[in-house]
């Protein structure tokens, strides 16, 4: 979606789309569900988690992050990541919605 057309649509219908996009590289899902399951804030352990480079991991935390999917605190030299609850919840609620307004009436296609 090139950037001069967001504006015809709705800021709901823009924000979805951008989390939806954040969601959409399995290793930024496999970030996700670490965070979820560690259900802590995480420093350092992503990297060994996972197996990708260290810079591979941060580009896609970066991306979580400008979403608003997780948020991140720094202590020390690392800086910490965990899931944005408001963001999160909003996203469960955008996509419930979604997915509820449609029914198989079976008279299409």
């Amino acid at each position: 979606m090139g950037l001069t057309k967001t504006e015809i649509f709705t800021d709901e219908q823009n924000s979805l789309a951008t989390m939806i996009k954040a969601l959409a590289h399995p290793a930024r899902i496999a970030i996700l569900q670490h965070l979820i399951k560690t259900n802590a804030c995480v420093c350092g352990s992503i990297v060994e988690e996972l197996g990708l480079a260290q810079a591979t991991i941060s580009q896609h935390l970066k991306e979580l992050k400008n979403a608003g999917l997780i948020q991140g605190t720094i202590e020390g030299v690392s800086v910490c990541y965990c899931i944005e609850p408001k963001a999160w919840e909003l996203l469960h609620k955008e996509l419930d919605a979604f997915f509820v307004s449609y029914s198989d009436n079976s008279k299409c296609c």
